[in-house]
């Protein structure tokens, strides 16, 4: 599992695509310096989560949020005993039904800090996560709307705050090592 001081290494280690994630890199930074549980929502309306961007050769895959109606990449809550890095293939495999892998080492790929539901802020690490080619099958109670979009229409279809991170990640397919 990753240690606080190597999160606080990852975020630090971020490229910022734009000034929302050079002050969300600022507010994380802060906020792994808290020195109680980071991933808890019950001891703190402020903590981190964990999301994944799923690229294959098909491009990345996005989903409409079953709760706010936006399209975004698969992610959520960090559960006790695992590591941000474990929960962002989690809630992925949960979500879109695919086994993914982490491209090595497993790193934070970008960083937002948003409002989430019941008044919390989500401050949100997300990594780069390589998935099959193959169409998703989200979990029962998932958003049954997740789809594989290229990078460009990606960013016309997805959250408006998404679209720097996803033009980032579609200039970067040097990163992971796709074969299908």
């Amino acid at each position: 599992m990753t240690t606080r001081e190597q999160l606080h290494d990852q975020v630090s280690a971020i490229d910022c695509v734009d000034e929302r994630e050079r002050t969300s890199v600022a507010a994380t930074l802060d906020r792994l310096d808290w020195p109680r549980d980071l991933f808890d929502p019950r001891v703190n309306d402020h903590h981190v989560t964990a999301s994944a961007f799923a690229v294959s050769s098909r491009g990345v895959i996005l989903l409409r949020h079953r709760l706010l109606g936006i399209w975004v990449q698969p992610g959520g809550h960090v559960d006790a005993g695992e590591g941000p890095e474990q929960a962002a293939v989690r809630e992925t495999l949960e979500e879109t039904g695919l086994v993914v892998h982490h491209v090595e080492p497993a790193t934070i790929f970008h960083v937002d800090v948003h409002p989430g539901p019941h008044g919390h802020t989500h401050y949100d690490l997300r990594y780069l996560v390589v998935a099959p080619p193959l169409d998703p099958v989200p979990h029962e109670g998932e958003s049954a709307e997740v789809y594989w979009f290229d990078f460009a229409a990606a960013a016309r279809r997805c959250e408006p705050s998404l679209v720097n991170a996803l033009e980032k990640l579609g200039q970067s397919q040097d990163l992971w090592n796709v074969k299908d």
